[in-house]
């Protein structure tokens, strides 16, 4: 069987669950993978609603022109819609979006205005204004405003909602949404809490945002609204689209954090998400006292990565922003080499000699000396010699008899600054335990290659 165009393949989107990147949080997590739509966001859902509804109203006929001021993703979703309907379109966006967005957006045969940012919304430069202004200018056309358009949210209300109450079998009890336009949140929580009214819905914003103090104040605040790296979520106004009564909280996340977890969504699952994504993540973790074992959370993965490989995922990028910090390597950093080798030990019992023709045959300097089990001594290439040489017998002695005290012990997460103070005259070594009570050894040199 197949599908009569690509507009048919949008929704039924797969629910993952997340296992590292949630850290110790016990409740189970699963994402909402939104990049299975044809244009790699959840903004296919409505913006294939917002066309057919306007449609069926008379407002969108053959030959108009659509227009939309757009982050990128429902510019996409729209752009991939006149496609196959037939229609041009125009599209207004802000210089903070990825160049990924705009050259997506021009590949399927769109037109795009680049506004500046830092404007209001009501200033006429703004992508907002913009295309209010070229919706009057261009005759037979049709803004499609997805944030007061309430056809956003009743796409996700008719399609979202079901879906994830269907693959939770009922059983979700949180739903976490980065708020952009608010129709995918308001939607969901809709129909979920018309299903299940103890459902908590909890919207990620961003600073420079209004949404989280305007929940909880009822104050509109323009002293919060201030620019943002972060992409997607967050507003400086509030779109009708957001149903603040169906939202229970509002948490806020910085940029870093968002382009932090972002990365560590691909990284940790192997699931090549956005910008909001990371936002979704990194404020369920802020969140996670909050939680119980039993808790069912749900978090919408919005889009895909690749409209941000210039951005979240380019370290130039993250470095410039302060958000990539200098790799800071550990105990472990010095033998990921050889964890899969055994260390060289010399038994207590043994002779010198025997000892001696380990240290030639390995080509090592220094040895721990076991007992059975216990760690009892060590022994160097330098002290054996110096035995040996005031002592000519010593080779046939047991390695007890000129043993030196134990090798210390480090943790494996040890920061290479700290474990080289650990290696000094007194101690030629250290040992680090690791999983399955197997234990190695790391000596200056291994240090020195660490840093190469």
């Amino acid at each position: 069987m197949w599908h009569k165009n690509i507009l048919e393949t949008i929704g039924n989107t797969p629910m993952v669950q997340m296992h590292k990147v949630i850290g110790d949080i016990r409740a189970t997590v699963l994402a909402k993978v939104e990049t299975f739509n044809p244009g790699n966001s959840i903004k296919d859902r409505m913006a294939l609603k917002m066309i057919e509804d306007a449609e069926k109203a008379g407002k969108l006929k053959p030959g108009y022109t659509i227009i939309e001021g757009t982050s990128g993703n429902t510019g996409m979703g729209l752009a991939i819609a006149a496609v196959v309907k037939g229609y041009k379109c125009i599209f207004t966006t802000t210089d903070k979006q990825s160049k990924e967005k705009v050259d997506a957006l021009r590949a399927l045969g769109a037109e795009v205005i680049v506004c500046p940012t830092n404007v209001d919304p009501e200033d006429p430069r703004s992508y907002y204004s913009v295309s209010s202004r070229l919706e009057r200018e261009t005759p037979h056309s049709w803004k499609a405003n997805q944030y007061d358009n309430l056809s956003n949210r009743e796409a996700h209300y008719e399609s979202t909602g079901p879906e994830i109450w269907e693959q939770t079998e009922g059983k979700i009890t949180h739903l976490v949404v980065g708020v952009g336009t608010g129709g995918t949140i308001s939607g969901v929580a809709r129909f979920l809490k018309e299903k299940n009214p103890a459902i908590q819905v909890w919207g990620i914003d961003t600073y420079g945002s209004v949404f989280k103090k305007y929940k909880e104040t009822g104050i509109f605040d323009k002293n919060e609204i201030y620019p943002y790296i972060t992409e997607g979520i967050g507003e400086d106004f509030l779109p009708q689209n957001v149903d603040f009564s169906l939202i229970d909280h509002f948490e806020k996340v910085t940029d870093k954090d968002a382009a932090i977890y972002t990365r560590k969504i691909s990284r940790d699952e192997g699931i090549f998400v956005g910008n909001s994504a990371g936002s979704a993540i990194a404020g369920l973790i802020q969140l996670k006292d909050r939680l119980k074992p039993e808790d069912v959370v749900v978090v919408i993965f919005h889009d895909h990565g690749t409209r941000y490989l210039g951005k979240m995922f380019n370290d130039d990028w993250m470095r410039e922003r302060g958000f990539l910090q200098p790799e800071v390597k550990r105990a472990i950093d010095c033998i990921s080499n050889r964890l899969h080798l055994p260390m060289v030990v010399v038994e207590a019992s043994q002779t010198v000699s025997e000892a001696m023709h380990k240290m030639m045959y390995f080509k090592i300097s220094q040895m721990p000396v076991k007992d059975g089990e216990r760690f009892v001594g060590s022994l160097t290439d330098a002290h054996v010699l110096q035995k040996c040489l005031e002592q000519p017998e010593t080779r046939q002695m047991a390695v007890r008899d000129i043993m030196l005290p134990v090798f210390p012990f480090v943790d494996k997460d040890m920061p290479l600054s700290e474990l080289a103070r650990r290696i000094d005259k007194n101690n030629n070594a250290v040992l680090v335990k690791l999983e399955a009570d197997t234990v190695q050894i790391i000596t200056n040199h291994d240090i020195i290659q660490a840093l190469a």
